[in-house]
């Protein structure tokens, strides 16, 4: 992600075309950090959020105030004594800078105008919000920083406002093309990094477009560019900053599946596969960016003990198999003891005594064989050794075979689990999903827990609506699953799954009609997503009309068994089918 300054430029322009002339009618503080002001102008109400966390600056357009606290905090107040009721007049960026500046004037105790300027400092652990008057003279801030924390600038009422330059970076609103050229491109280190480290307000996303854009290697030395790649990247940049000038800007949220990973004001083209989606608004994209990735990294940081759990489990099941496997490899030769004993038997009777070879002819195959002896015992004796040693490896055979095929389906089993994981989007799907690693045994139930009178999770199937208006259902775990083939699904209902993977069960409701061959390229496109195979290009999926569906004997939930079925390969790609 990058809240560079191209980002903020957009932001600027936004707030100014919304709330320039706008009335500050609310000022709330509801995180220590943190204000919300609401902003009455073109007879809208406008809820402009701004944090100073260090985890997390922001300042957008939000749709609700949230929470306030009943008692204002100091800061909250002096804004309400000078500012409330003030008219916002302007809203400016200084340079490319991560900074905004609220111009806002008001009127002062006396009655006479007065004007003030609210700074918005998004610089991660050294974000602020600041209150000064026009001269620069600090009456307040959000926070306070005195000469023991930082050596650079106190941020205290009474002092003057300034921004540090202490990267030395150079302005790009300023710069000309030979200034791109002479200074930046002069730095020996690699291009994107000469860009990003040398101009203000750019971020590793942007110098990494721009150099895809100029069709050059980032990560190649700026000493290697011909002059003619010089003048090309500077004349691309210069293009860029045309743009971002003239408030051309491009809000987008790049998706790697369903997962945002990157924002920009700017198209981004040198993002390969991953799907780019365009906004109106960028406080629609922060918001949007911001709540997903949350809930995303929520949902990941709650599901980890159940991820560890499964994960252990996982790796002791393969471990065991992998020895019973090894266990199972060495029965392989127990025929050899089987026909040993018979050789024996059938020309055991013309041995000496003391003979430590029988060499004769299997007439299983007709080629020579040679019996290795135990000299002390007779010919009778010793096919009875090897006969024992048959049985014995015939008897373990025949345990590790079934106990190969226990093992291999608590390992589809875990893998399955861990696949709900990643499906998971709730507290209710984790729910289930613990559930079911408590029934299974890999966590142990609390004492006193009656089990009959446990409330069932809420969580409940994915719900799509396919283009031609079938409704598809999708389970996120293995409770879901089991459901939805066993329960919701008639005989003539159609069931997907990717072919050999762990993933969800798809259900299409025909309700008697014939399905289009869009809606089964869609139900397959789902059933791809909502497995294991997510990330590959394709994936084969196997459908098959719900009738022809099995549990398997005994087995674990969700996990059935079919002998006729289509197939099908499906691009992992849910974009255009309407979730419910």
């Amino acid at each position: 992600m990058a809240l560079d300054g191209i980002v903020i430029a957009n932001v600027v322009r936004e707030l100014s075309d919304n709330l320039t002339g706008g009335k500050i009618t609310r000022i709330y503080q509801p995180e220590k950090d943190a204000l919300t002001l609401t902003v009455k102008n073109n007879r809208k109400n406008y809820q402009l959020l701004i944090s100073a966390a260090a985890s997390l600056p922001l300042v957008y357009l939000c749709d609700e105030s949230g929470q306030n606290p009943t008692t204002a905090p100091n800061f909250c107040m002096v804004l309400r004594k000078h500012i409330a009721g003030g008219r916002i007049t302007a809203v400016s960026q200084p340079g490319l800078e991560r900074i905004l500046f609220f111009h806002i004037e008001h009127l002062d105790e006396m009655g006479d105008l007065s004007e003030k300027i609210l700074a918005v400092e998004l610089m991660g652990r050294h974000s602020n919000i600041i209150f000064m008057k026009p001269d620069r003279t600090i009456i307040d801030s959000i926070k306070h920083i005195s000469i023991n924390v930082s050596s650079v600038r106190e941020v205290l009422p009474g002092r003057e406002y300034f921004i540090p330059q202490t990267q030395h970076k150079l302005d790009p609103t300023q710069m000309q093309e030979q200034d791109f050229i002479d200074k930046v491109l002069a730095a020996p280190l690699p291009t994107g990094k000469a860009i990003y480290t040398g101009i203000t307000g750019i971020s590793p996303l942007i110098a990494q477009e721009l150099c895809f854009r100029s069709g050059i290697d980032s990560g190649a030395s700026t000493s290697a560019l011909a002059d003619a790649e010089k003048i090309h990247l500077a004349r691309r940049f210069s293009m860029l900053m045309d743009d971002v000038r003239d408030g051309h800007f491009t809000p987008n949220i790049i998706y790697q599946d369903q997962e945002p990973v990157e924002f920009s004001s700017v198209q981004l083209t040198g993002r390969g596969q991953l799907r780019q989606e365009n906004y109106d608004s960028i406080s629609e994209v922060l918001r949007i960016y911001y709540a997903q990735k949350n809930k995303i990294t929520r949902i990941r940081q709650r599901s980890a003990d159940l991820r560890h759990i499964a994960g252990t489990a996982l790796d002791r099941c393969r471990k065991k198999l992998f020895l019973q496997e090894k266990q199972l490899s060495d029965t392989r030769k127990r025929d050899k003891y089987r026909i040993y004993g018979e050789m024996l038997n059938t020309y055991g009777y013309g041995l000496e005594p003391g003979a430590k070879v029988l060499e004769c002819i299997n007439y299983y195959d007709g080629q020579p064989l040679r019996v290795p002896l135990d000299p002390t015992l007779s010919a009778h004796d010793n096919s009875v050794k090897y006969f024992n040693r048959y049985n014995k490896l015939k008897r373990t055979f025949e345990a590790l075979t079934v106990q190969t095929q226990q093992t291999q389906e608590e390992i589809d089993h875990l893998e399955s689990i861990q696949t709900a994981l990643d499906l998971a989007e709730g507290e209710d799907d984790l729910a289930q999903i613990r559930e079911e690693l408590t029934a299974f045994g890999y966590i142990r139930r609390r004492p006193g827990t009656d089990r009959r009178k446990k409330k069932k999770a809420a969580a409940k199937p994915l719900h799509f609506l396919s283009s031609d208006g079938f409704h598809i259902y999708v389970g996120k775990n293995n409770f879901q699953n089991e459901e939805l083939t066993f329960s919701l699904a008639s005989g003539s209902d159609w069931w997907f799954h990717a072919k050999g993977v762990p993933g969800s069960h798809v259900i299409v409701r025909t309700e008697g009609k014939t399905l289009p061959d869009r809606t089964f390229e869609e139900a397959g496109r789902l059933a791809a997503f909502f497995s294991k195979a997510r990330g590959s290009e394709k994936a084969e999926v196997d459908y098959v009309q719900k009738k022809a569906v099995k549990k398997t004997p005994g087995g674990r939930p969700g996990f059935v068994i079919y002998h006729t079925n289509y197939s099908m390969m499906a691009a992992p790609d849910i974009t255009g089918i309407r979730q419910l």
